[in-house]
Formats: structure tokens, C-alpha cells, sequence
């Protein structure tokens, strides 16, 4: 059983992407997961969380640029970031807490100045 974060890669401050998090034998319904971030030399931190009832919240530095959303038919998580600064440039992370604590491989995230 694995999540699989894509979508990462290099953008130019202000651009845009979307990351996607998918899994081989998780169904995503119902379930809390969220976005984390790490940056080089810097703690992992949370980015964006979704509930179990679809409650969602954000980290401060990223309210009004990204949104999370999740597609159940789908069984994907996304983040979709705009704006993006170079503060924003990590290892994306996606994250599932079910039975137990399920993290994807990282997605990385670089943007330019």
C-alpha cells in the first residue's frame, strides 16, 4: 500500500502547478489526509489538511494561493498552488491517516526568483 505524490518541478515566481497524490490500495473516502512540506535544512511542516468530512484548513503563509481538493471517484488528492514564491520551494509530501500514518515519496517543488 502506497501514495504516490506527482506534479512537482520548476516554475518561475508566480507561476503555478498542481500536485496530485494517488494510491495503489487506499480508498480515499472519508479519510484525513493532507499536504506537508520540507524544505532543505527546515522541519516538515503542514501546508493543507482535509477531514475525514471534508472540513479544510491551511497554513497561513498559503491561505488565498493554494487549495486542496479531493476526488473520490478518482482516489486523487490535490494541491493546486499559485502564486508560488521561493519561500514555497520543498519536498511536497502528501499524507493519509487511516488504520495508520501513510505518507507518499515526495514531490519536488522549485521556484525561481
Amino acid at each position: 500500500v502506497q501514495l504516490q505524490a506527482s506534479g512537482g518541478g520548476w516554475v518561475q515566481a508566480g507561476g503555478s502547478l498542481r500536485l496530485s497524490c494517488t494510491s495503489s490500495g487506499l480508498d480515499f473516502s472519508f479519510k484525513n489526509m493532507g499536504w506537508y512540506r520540507q524544505a532543505p535544512g527546515k522541519q516538515r511542516e503542514l501546508v493543507a489538511f482535509i477531514s475525514s468530512g471534508d472540513s479544510i484548513d491551511y497554513a497561513n503563509f498559503v491561505k488565498g494561493r493554494f487549495t486542496i481538493s479531493r476526488d473520490n471517484a478518482m482516489n486523487t488528492l490535490y494541491l493546486e498552488m499559485n502564486n508560488l514564491q521561493p519561500e514555497d520551494t520543498a519536498v511536497y509530501y502528501c499524507r493519509l491517516i487511516h488504520d495508520k500514518d501513510y505518507w507518499g515519496q515526495g514531490t519536488q517543488v522549485t521556484v525561481s526568483s
